[in-house]
């Protein structure tokens, strides 16, 4: 058959993780469940980096982005999977498609470039310490994020005008709960070289150039941490990045469990599974790891919800009022 473009009027169809209906209900729940923590505890980390004034640092304030930036990344994969399961429908749009591709891959950039630029924040705290508020000045933080946003717009834009070149015949089926950009790039009946190796190129410059910086920063961080000669100060440097190293670990290495998978594997279900870890678990754990290792947010939360708190019994004494 002769390869024709369909691409204006096909659809592709997304077969989640599994076509038994009995695991419909269960998976429902679960991501259900899953989405709207990572929204809740997002939504709290930058509600409390606005509220509490002491939080209006550089740390902070790549911190409440990274929180929105997670939100984002969320929300363009797992309401749509929910939509499907509730609906019992695969079906995405050819033009639907190609958004969710464009955001998706929007945010896991923004994502990158942010740990890589709060890895130099925290390099700068601690090894130049008495230059930090003049290097990490309002003007460069804001610059850094503009960047960092730029580059991954370009980068996005950059992937879905190759998709469109391309040619679909039959084969729509995704093996995957979004529309995933290699999956989707080799559903199509015409030549995909081209697309493959801007793939690769762009995951060579766009991963192992932040990994590169953020390896970079934290090796200084270490070597001014061993110069510092007490126990107590050497503690006290550290766990102002103890919190970041640890996102940056789960970020990585469920980024390298989902490629390795990938590699392993020619059954398309396991990788999706593997995708679960770094497309919704690793966002949702982001604001429990800050709360829990970190002393000014936690202060931040107790006073914000406390905040909250005393306003419900407040509300309900004027409503009694005559």
């Amino acid at each position: 058959m002769e390869p024709r473009n369909n691409t204006q009027m096909s659809e592709f169809l997304l077969l989640g993780f599994s076509e038994d209906l009995k695991l419909q209900p269960l998976l429902f729940g679960l991501f259900l469940s899953m989405y709207l923590v990572t929204v809740l505890g997002n939504l709290l980390i930058i509600l409390a980096t606005i509220s509490d004034s002491h939080l209006h640092t550089p740390m902070y304030f790549f911190l409440s982005i990274l929180s929105f930036v997670d939100i984002c990344f969320t929300s363009t994969s797992i309401p749509k999977m929910l939509v499907n399961i509730q609906t019992q429908s695969k079906v995405i749009t050819y033009s639907g498609c190609i958004t969710q591709m464009y955001f998706l891959l929007f945010f896991a950039g923004l994502d990158d470039f942010l740990l890589a630029v709060m890895a130099y924040d925290r390099f700068v705290a601690i090894c130049h310490p008495l230059h930090y508020t003049v290097i990490m000045n309002p003007r460069l933080c804001m610059l850094m994020v503009l960047v960092s946003s730029i580059i991954s717009a370009l980068h996005s834009l950059l992937q879905s005008l190759m998709m469109l070149r391309l040619s679909f015949c039959t084969d729509m089926e995704i093996p995957h709960f979004f529309c995933e950009l290699n999956q989707a790039i080799h559903r199509a009946c015409s030549d995909t070289f081209l697309n493959d190796l801007v793939i690769y190129f762009a995951a060579v410059l766009l991963a192992i150039g932040p990994l590169t910086g953020i390896l970079y920063s934290y090796s200084k961080i270490v070597s001014s941490i061993r110069a510092i000669s007490s126990a107590q100060g050497k503690y006290k440097a550290f766990s102002t990045c103890a919190s970041h190293l640890s996102v940056v670990s789960l970020f990585y290495c469920t980024c390298i469990g989902v490629y390795l998978s990938s590699a392993v594997t020619q059954n398309s279900r396991p990788t999706a599974t593997a995708s679960v870890m770094y497309m919704v678990v690793t966002p949702m754990l982001n604001p429990f790891i800050y709360s829990l290792r970190n002393k000014d947010i936690k202060s931040a939360l107790k006073s914000l919800l406390g905040r909250e708190t005393l306003k419900v019994p407040i509300v309900l004494r004027l409503k009694k009022c005559p």
